[in-house]
């Protein structure tokens, strides 16, 4: 078995109402920020699969991110591979 990272990116469809990044849009010009438009809040969930193989581990995070991490009437979610798991845990960042 072989440990694989993923991120699994959950966002509003096209279409449906997202307050949150109508907010945020909202609160741009307050920021003196211009020129960023279709602002849309979704949620990130990022996880490690032991699987046999990439395509194995990549059908079990497709599976949970179809079931259970997103609401398919009115989400959508995309899967991003994030390298070895070691390369991820217990790495952060700092703003100066």
């Amino acid at each position: 078995m072989t440990s694989f990272r993923f991120a699994v990116n959950v966002t509003p469809k096209p279409g449906i109402l997202d307050p949150q990044g109508r907010a945020v849009q909202g609160s741009l010009g307050h920021l003196g920020i211009s020129g960023v438009s279709a602002v849309r809040v979704g949620r990130r969930v990022e996880l490690t699969v032991d699987a046999a193989d990439g395509p194995a581990a990549r059908d079990v995070v497709d599976q949970l991110a179809r079931e259970l991490l997103s609401n398919p009437l009115i989400e959508t979610y995309d899967l991003e591979p994030i390298g070895a798991a070691s390369s991820a845990i217990g790495v952060a960042v700092q703003e100066g």
